[in-house]
Formats: C-alpha cells, sequence, structure tokens
C-alpha cells in the first residue's frame, strides 16, 4: 500500500488518504503537509487519515507532500465552464444549460432552492460558507412516482423528491466546503416518520436512482426530511471526506444507505445522526413475495470514518432480499452508537448476507458490538408466528441466509449490553462468524434486550451469546446461550 493515496477528485477538490499505522478516522498525531503546483504553493497540518484540499485550479498537475510519507503528484480533472449561482430561482436552468463537464458555483451565503435534479456530466461546487438550502414548507416539493425512482423501504412508492436528486444520470459530482441542508426540521416532516402525505412518503436530502460514477466530496450534508443520503440501484460512488449531521431525536435519518448499489466507497466520513449511520440495504420482497424488482448490494468499502450517536454503526438489512455481499469495514471508530456492527433479517426476505469483514475498528461505549437478528419484527406482522417462531420452518425461497462475518483486530471498551449477540433461525443457522484478536472491557448499562426480537431476556455486560449461530470466538469470550423465554404464545 503506497503511504499517500488519492481517494477522489473533483475539478476543485482533491481528497489524499495518508496510510499510517493505527490511523482511524483521526491521525495518531498530526502532520505537516505541503501542496504546490503551477502558481500554486500551500501548508498546512492535517489531524485526519483523510484529508481534503478544497478550492483547486482545474487541469492542474499538482504534488502532495506529507511529512514522513513522501510525496504524490496528480492531475486534477478538467472544467468546460462554470456559473456562479446569483439567483436561487434561477439554479435549475443554469445546472440544465451547463456544458458538459461544466460547474454550477455556490458562492458564500444562504440560498433556498426549489428541490434540484441533476442531469448527467455536471459539478456542483459549494464555496466555503455556502449553503445550499431546500424549501421551507413541504407544499414546494414536488413528488417523484415509483415510476420515476419513488421507494419506501425495498419497495416502489411514489415519495417527495429530495432537495437534490438525480435519476439514471452519470458522471456528477458534489464537492467543496460548504452545505447542504434538506429542511428536515422546518415544516413537519419529523412528525410523520412511517406515514405519507397526499400519499407520498418523506423526502432524502440527496437522492440517486440508478446513476453511476458520482462522487460527493467534502460537503456538511445536515438536516434531511429522512434518510440522508440514498443511492438506489447504482453503481461506482465515491462519498469522501464528508460530514453528515443530523439531530439525535431525528427519526428516522439515516446518514448513507446504499441500497442494491455496487462499487461504493465511503472514506472519511463523519457520521452523527438520528438514526444508522451507514445502512445497507438490498430492496425487499413484497408480501406475495414477488422479488422480480431486486437487485443486490456488492462490493462496500468502508474505511476511517467516524460514526456516533446513532442506533447503529454499519448496519446491514433489514431489507437485504437482493442479497448483500462484499463489504469491508476498515480503520473506523464508532463512539456512542446502540450497536456496531448489526445486521437484521427475519423470514420472507429470502437472499442473503455474506462476506462480512471488520478490520482496525475501535469501538468505545456501544452497546452491543455485534448484533445478528433474523426475527426483526419490522413491517405490520412483524410479531407473527411466522416472524417469530422458534420452531423450525420449511427452507424455501423466502427463507434467508446469513453466513461469513469476521471481526479481526477489534478494540471494544465500555460495552454494555454484550459484546455479541447472535439469533439465527433454527432452519438457516448463522454460519461462520469469526472474531479474533480482540481487546474488550464493559461499563455496564441498566438490562435491556440486545436484539429487536420477542421473547429475549434483559442482558448487561454479557460476552458472546448465541441462538442457532455457529460462531468462533476467544477463549476470553466463549459463546453462551442467548437468554430467551417461551413465546409459542406469540
Amino acid at each position: 500500500m503506497t503511504q499517500i493515496e488519492l481517494l477522489a477528485v473533483t475539478p476543485r477538490v482533491a481528497a489524499l488518504r495518508l496510510n499510517v499505522p493505527k490511523a482511524r478516522y483521526h491521525l495518531p498525531a498530526a502532520r505537516s503537509w505541503r501542496l504546490s503546483g503551477p502558481a500554486l504553493v500551500r501548508a498546512g497540518q492535517t489531524d485526519r487519515a483523510v484529508t481534503v484540499l478544497h478550492d483547486l485550479p482545474p487541469g492542474a498537475v499538482l504534488v502532495f507532500e506529507a511529512e514522513g510519507l513522501g510525496q504524490l503528484s496528480f492531475t486534477m480533472p478538467g472544467c468546460t465552464g462554470s456559473v456562479t449561482l446569483d439567483d436561487p430561482t434561477h439554479a435549475q436552468s443554469l445546472l440544465d444549460n451547463l456544458p458538459d463537464g461544466g460547474t454550477l458555483i455556490v458562492p458564500a451565503g444562504t440560498w433556498q432552492v426549489t428541490p434540484l435534479l441533476i442531469p448527467s456530466d455536471r459539478h456542483i461546487y459549494l464555496e466555503h460558507g455556502a449553503r445550499l438550502m431546500a424549501p421551507d414548507h413541504r407544499a414546494a416539493f414536488p413528488i417523484l412516482t415509483a415510476e420515476q425512482g419513488g421507494s419506501w423501504e425495498g419497495l416502489g412508492e411514489p415519495c417527495y423528491r429530495a432537495v437534490l436528486t438525480a435519476i439514471k444520470a452519470a458522471n456528477i459530482t458534489i464537492s467543496g466546503p460548504g452545505l447542504v441542508d434538506g429542511g428536515g426540521a422546518r415544516g413537519d416532516w419529523w412528525t410523520w416518520p412511517k406515514g405519507t402525505r397526499n400519499g407520498a412518503r418523506r423526502a432524502r436530502l440527496l437522492h440517486l436512482i440508478g446513476c453511476k460514477d458520482v462522487t460527493v466530496l467534502g460537503p456538511t450534508l445536515t438536516n434531511s426530511p429522512s434518510w440522508t443520503v440514498h443511492p438506489d440501484k447504482c453503481r461506482n460512488l465515491h462519498f469522501v471526506g464528508l460530514s453528515i449531521q443530523n439531530p439525535p431525536d431525528s427519526p428516522n435519518t439515516d446518514a448513507l444507505n446504499p441500497e442494491s448499489s455496487e462499487d461504493v466507497l465511503i472514506a472519511g466520513v463523519h457520521f452523527t445522526t438520528g438514526d444508522d449511520c451507514i445502512a445497507i440495504k438490498a430492496g425487499k420482497r413484497t408480501d406475495a413475495g414477488d422479488g422480480s424488482h431486486l437487485a443486490p448490494t456488492r462490493n462496500i468499502q468502508i474505511t476511517n470514518c467516524l460514526m456516533e450517536y446513532g442506533h447503529g454503526g454499519v448496519v446491514i438489512g433489514s431489507e437485504m432480499s437482493g442479497t448483500v455481499s462484499d463489504v469491508w469495514v476498515r480503520q473506523c471508530r464508532m463512539v456512542g452508537t446502540d450497536r456496531g456492527l448489526r445486521i437484521k433479517t427475519r423470514r420472507g426476505r429470502g437472499g442473503s448476507v455474506a462476506r462480512i469483514h471488520l478490520s482496525e475498528v475501535d469501538f468505545q461505549n456501544v452497546g452491543t458490538v455485534l448484533a445478528i437478528n433474523m426475527h426483526y419484527f419490522c413491517d405490520h406482522d412483524g410479531h407473527s408466528p411466522l416472524v417469530q417462531s422458534r420452531d423450525v420452518l420449511p427452507v424455501t425461497a423466502l427463507t434467508p441466509h446469513i453466513h461469513d462475518i469476521t471481526l479481526e483486530r477489534i478494540s471494544a471498551h465500555g460495552i454494555g449490553l454484550a459484546f455479541a449477540a447472535c439469533l439465527g433461525l433454527p432452519e438457516s443457522p448463522v454460519r461462520g462468524v469469526k472474531i479474533t484478536q480482540v481487546t474488550f472491557s464493559y461499563a455496564p448499562m441498566a438490562p435491556d434486550v440486545p436484539l429487536m426480537a420477542d421473547g429475549l431476556l434483559p442482558v448487561s455486560a454479557a460476552g458472546v451469546l448465541v441462538a442457532h449461530c455457529s460462531i468462533e470466538a476467544p477463549d476470553t469470550l466463549p459463546p453462551t446461550p442467548l437468554p430467551q423465554k417461551d413465546i409459542l404464545s406469540c
């Protein structure tokens, strides 16, 4: 591995990873850097493993040097032309009329726009101090139909359009040190988290539908009406050096939810949100079992991220019917999340979750480090015998499967409920869970259930709890039965 790596680049922004031992989101110690190029010399210090440099000259050849790590030469992409936003009512027409490869520059100031559709081959650059704002009232948001790509929890449904939406577009970048505000705290969005208004679900902040080759590099995304960033059936995506912030009491404001998408890089992102930090999904079947709309999610790379105070750090499911596989989480830090790695599904989903790898991840004051639940009580029938029965039921195309989950070189301190809790299906046990090279300590919480399934008993400061799960763990974390009560009457 090279010591300096170019992770992502847009015509005016570059992100470089400094590959330093024991780096997570932050470096063990700050390092000096220098950037040089034609008529350009900059210098400074960075404490971030993923360092983002803004306001760079398009098309220039630049040299980046970091203390003790050598140097890297790279070329900035060109820009075919740019226009500066001067009136928020002009934003859509300016985007539409740019030449392919052109940039809409959002200058410092507050710019409240109606929700924008981003065409292919466009760049949006948010200057320092720029605040691109969604409308204050829901009536100003158009509705996106299911045929256009509107969805809710894995099925096609109308939804309000995000402040930034792209549909079947390619070669898009959104970058810069500015901010995008989704308007969640304005209007009534957070008062109906699971409901509809005018037959439509809540808006996202950035909604990518059937897109490819998209880079989001550097800005702060905040105040989302529901999920903040939702790529659906996309490929080749880069989310680098972002800050995604939603209030801790904002309902279902997941930060970044790649769904039925492939080849996704999430690097150097700071998450603090009202729900899951990263929720990886692959759609779900209809109540009748139809899965003709499903597509897989695979090759998700998550590195050097900081995840704070969400319900889960990295979550997979419960919409996973198209199959989620090949997810790598490396050199990250999770602080104060309810769970660290969480995998959730239920009978009726089908599909599988496979080959999930965590390495060199630090957990601090996390309730449960690893939570695997195949009796998750989601949807209208979540508490039914079909979902909650512990009896062996027939294996069908609607039976989900989970296998090959690896945690290695893990530091987990201040564990509240359990290091791990794994509840498989009796007809489809969880297979191939391996935990190696772990240091850990407990900070006991008030007893509570570690998984959202019926019939579980509260625990506190427990080790590795299993039922219908094959797991290898260190001698210091011997697997023991997951405490359950009789739920035959459920």
